[in-house]
């Protein structure tokens, strides 16, 4: 019995679910009844253990306590091979905040609370009481590693186990962006003519306001999505001299609340402008 799989067998009786890790840090590849997720994969793949293939496949989700599926023959090559044990921390109701660089460790001893602590390669890893969604890169060299995630096995670590608190929880979610104030250029100079086929504001506002609403149901592609709904607002008004700087500053600000900056918002207003000979 190797090393990897004794340790293994020790946490799993513990109450963790584990898996093995080749080189590299990661879980081992499907077999190729599994390859692509041809098999189905597991039921939504938010609880761990294997899918009905008997091999260690579907990364952290094949994390399990069963001894029998550890040992096992379809898990032997693994184990022989591997060059670490993973557990998977949201399946024993716990989450690691990976801390990978010396930064972000003096941020956690400054901001978190204090809870059990394993030295890793690069920082440390702090365990908490409490299962919550992982995510990666929730600030400069910060992971959290829990539901559908996995981490290495580092050790039993010092401290006492403490419970999740609201500031780690935080820090996965997503804010939305900083509207900065609104730097606009100005709206086009009437034509020549003078002349305004709009008969009512109303008309003008319907325009404005539809526009807005363009750009803020973009899901993909903002950056064209801005560009064509001002190519389309200028091409209908920016001739007859009703379109005001109030108006663009609407526009722009419902392009900055998609995470657009002031300098994307002015060349996509340049350059519709150019477009039509504005």
């Amino acid at each position: 019995m190797s090393d990897h799989l004794r340790t293994a067998l020790a946490l799993a009786a513990d109450g963790l679910p584990v898996l093995p890790l080749r080189r590299g840090k990661v879980p081992f590849g499907n077999c190729p009844a599994c390859v692509r997720n041809r098999c189905g994969g597991r039921p939504n793949m938010k609880t761990p253990g294997p899918c009905t293939c008997p091999a260690p496949c579907h990364g952290w989700s094949a994390a399990t306590i069963a001894p029998d599926t550890l040992a096992s023959p379809a898990w032997a090559r693994a184990w022989r091979d591997a060059a670490a044990v993973a557990y998977h921390p949201g399946g024993a109701g716990l989450t690691v905040v990976d801390l990978d660089t010396v930064a972000a460790v003096a941020w956690a001893r400054r901001t978190l609370p204090l809870t059990r602590t394993v030295p890793s390669t690069r920082g440390e890893h702090w365990i908490y009481q409490g299962a919550m969604q992982g995510a990666n890169g929730v600030r400069e060299g910060v992971d959290i590693k829990s539901s559908m995630a996995y981490a290495r096995w580092l050790g039993p670590g010092t401290g006492t186990l403490t419970d999740l608190p609201a500031s780690v929880r935080a820090l996965t979610v997503k804010t939305p962006p900083t509207v900065r104030p609104t730097q606009v250029v100005a709206a086009p100079a009437p034509d020549a003519s003078g002349a305004c086929p709009h008969r009512t504001p109303a008309y003008l506002d319907r325009g404005i306001a539809m526009a807005e609403g363009r750009i803020s149901e973009a899901t993909s592609g903002i950056h064209a999505a801005v560009y064509r709904t001002f190519l389309a607002v200028l091409s209908t008004h920016g001739r007859c001299g009703c379109l005001t700087d109030a108006h663009v500053a609407r526009l722009f600000t419902a392009a900055q609340s998609k995470g657009e900056t002031t300098r994307h918002c002015t060349d996509a207003w340049t350059n519709a402008r150019n477009r039509l000979g504005l």
